[in-house]
């Protein structure tokens, strides 16, 4: 089975997002539409075949130390072997690297399936596909053959090295050290020292090797570390060195989650000089990436690529529990209808879809999680457009786009998502939150994506602080006009005229509240409510991707085919009842509340 409607996701590329053009660009010039169903279709089958057949048994065994490596079961390494050997890690890379060169689009649509059927063993493959990005884009030919091209092949799996216990999502506090350490045919080399916490990935007995790219500081002259981010270079930092050895990291400890517990988490040790001494001294040895004090923006290329990764992966555990509570919803019988049969005690129960309340928590469900779909596959098709944009400003305009919805696509996904496993569990009544149901599990897996690569909060400060504020609406324009011409497409039709309407109500609404924000003296009370702002922003994007899509149901599809029309009423509920709350949200922030932002901190 699929655990995607690929009805709809062949809606999504080709009827809307018309992946087909994307063949006449020279770099996708050997790809046609059957070559992308191709793909498609094998990664249906082997999602369901190798990655969903272990979803439980990885959530009730957990990942294990023995002292020395973090064991798995042995499930995750079949699979990501023969999603290795379909050619999964090298789909949307160049050719010259090993890759299938497939465009953004279709691997999203690709990895889809995969995050649906088993997130926790996909999440290997996410990590280590935007590690070896980040390597071919920043690193040396040296160290792309050496570390980045086994992690394509999958033969290597690769890790994101950011936190520390004492920093957390504040990076500026890092105390990783790195001391020079001469150099070689990889590069300058460096000793490294500190602990990192909540690495994915961090250790397991799947991959021949594991890279992790390390943030940490150069000490100055004097030994001492630079305050800020000015300092924190990146680091190339295998487990395994080229010439055998093992390197000095250790495991410290495994971190015990509510979800994806497939996935390993760890804390990590480098530079301990106990168990491992490379060389025979103390110290991880990594090679620097990139210029010594670039560390943080070299990474954000990683970080960004994993923020809409885990919408992506939001996304797709919300389109499984819609599916699976539909699918329980229309085969359980339970009570009988408010009227004609509910007076006789004796007729048939009917199937709970039947009940006006399961049809409202399903269309809530449809709504979020294909809204969400579309928002990280809409995000994909700016990265393509960026690669094959013939202009610098064409290029500048994706960039620009995709930088402003990046924080949306990992934190909107995330966040109703997450409602609609929460609703999926409430259509299966109390079997919902036993373990004989998945839907259990996959919201326990959705749950740690609003925290995963950035919190809500954290998104919402990028978002408004960052992309709108800082950078005075500049890609804020961008979107309006995009937001714009939807609204024109679908003033010209009847059956949507009126949700052009509400689309600009409510775009109206959004740029009337930043304009009051970006009045104020001071940006840390114009940050106050930043987090309600990105869930009304959010729910504005997904209000006009519905929308756009609506617009392609009327002029591609059949009316009276029932995936069309489902798609119309998904679209219609979306206006009605979650815009709306949009609205209410604007105007919270544009009051300047601050009763909860500025609470004296004696009164909780």
């Amino acid at each position: 089975m699929s655990y995607l409607d690929e009805r709809d996701l062949a809606f999504l590329l080709y009827d809307w997002l018309d992946a087909e053009r994307l063949t006449r660009h020279p770099r996708f010039a050997e790809h046609s539409r059957e070559t992308f169903d191709a793909v498609l279709d094998v990664s249906a089958k082997l999602a369901a075949s190798r990655f969903a057949t272990h979803y439980k048994k990885a959530d009730q065994n957990e990942p294990v130390l023995d002292g020395e490596t973090v064991r798995v079961i042995p499930e995750i390494k079949q699979a990501l072997t023969a999603a290795a050997e379909m050619g999964l890690f090298a789909s949307d890379f160049a050719s010259e690297v090993g890759g299938l060169q497939l465009p953004k689009l279709v691997q999203t649509a690709s990895m889809a399936h995969f995050m649906a059927a088993n997130i926790a063993t996909a999440a290997y493959v996410m990590l280590t596909t935007a590690n070896a990005r980040l390597l071919c884009a920043f690193g040396t030919p040296a160290q792309i053959e050496t570390f980045a091209l086994p992690q394509i092949e999958g033969r290597w799996l690769g890790t994101m090295c950011l936190s520390e216990p004492q920093a957390g999502s504040s990076l500026a506090d890092i105390t990783t050290r790195a001391v020079p350490d001469g150099a070689d045919a990889l590069g300058p080399r460096y000793r490294l020292s500190g602990s990192k916490m909540w690495i994915s990935g961090g250790d397991q007995n799947i991959s021949e090797n594991i890279v992790h790219l390390v943030l940490a500081k150069i000490p100055d002259a004097s030994g001492a570390l630079l305050p800020g981010v000015g300092g924190i270079s990146l680091f190339a930092v295998p487990k395994i060195l080229p010439d055998g050895t093992r390197n000095d990291i250790a495991v410290a400890g495994l971190n015990h989650k509510m979800g994806y517990r497939g996935t390993t988490n760890c804390l990590l040790n480098f530079g301990e000089g106990t168990r491992h001494r490379p060389a025979g001294a103390a110290g991880a040895i990594g090679y620097r990436i990139g210029e010594a004090g670039s560390g943080l923006a070299l990474m954000f290329q990683m970080m960004n690529e994993a923020r809409i990764s885990v919408g992506l992966g939001a996304a797709a555990l919300a389109v499984r529990g819609y599916r699976q509570s539909l699918g329980y919803a229309r085969e359980r019988p339970q009570g009988r209808p408010l009227i004609g049969e509910s007076k006789d005690p004796a007729a048939k129960q009917r199937p709970i879809i039947e009940h006006a309340d399961v049809r409202r928590m399903l269309l809530a469900q449809k709504s979020y999680a294909e809204g969400a779909l579309a928002l990280i596959l809409y995000c994909a098709e700016l990265i393509d457009q960026e690669t094959t944009a013939t202009t610098p400003q064409e290029q500048a305009r994706a960039t620009a786009l995709l930088g402003l919805l990046t924080p949306v696509a990992k934190s909107w996904p995330s966040e109703f998502g997450l409602a609609a496993n929460d609703l999926a569990i409430q259509i299966h009544g109390g079997y919902g939150y036993t373990r004989d149901f998945d839907v259990e599990q996959i919201y326990r897996d959705n749950r740690l994506n609003p925290i995963h690569e950035g919190t809500h909060g954290i998104q919402a400060i990028d978002l408004l602080g960052r992309k709108i504020l800082r950078d005075r609406e500049q890609a804020l324009e961008l979107l309006e006009a995009k937001i714009e011409q939807t609204a024109a497409k679908a003033e010209n039709d009847a059956r949507l005229a009126d949700l052009a309407v509400r689309l600009r109500e409510g775009w109206a609404e959004a740029r009337a509240t930043i304009a009051v924000l970006a009045s104020l003296d001071d940006p840390a009370q114009a940050l106050i409510n930043a987090s309600v702002f990105l869930s009304g922003f959010g729910h504005v994007v997904v209000a006009w991707l519905w929308l756009d899509q609506a617009c392609a149901v009327t002029a591609k599809l059949d009316e009276q085919d029932s995936f069309a029309r489902g798609k119309l009423r998904a679209c219609r509920c979306f206006f009605e009842a979650e815009l709306p709350k949009a609205q209410q949200q604007f105007a919270f922030v544009a009051s300047l509340n601050t009763t909860a932002g500025l609470m004296p901190l004696d009164e909780f």
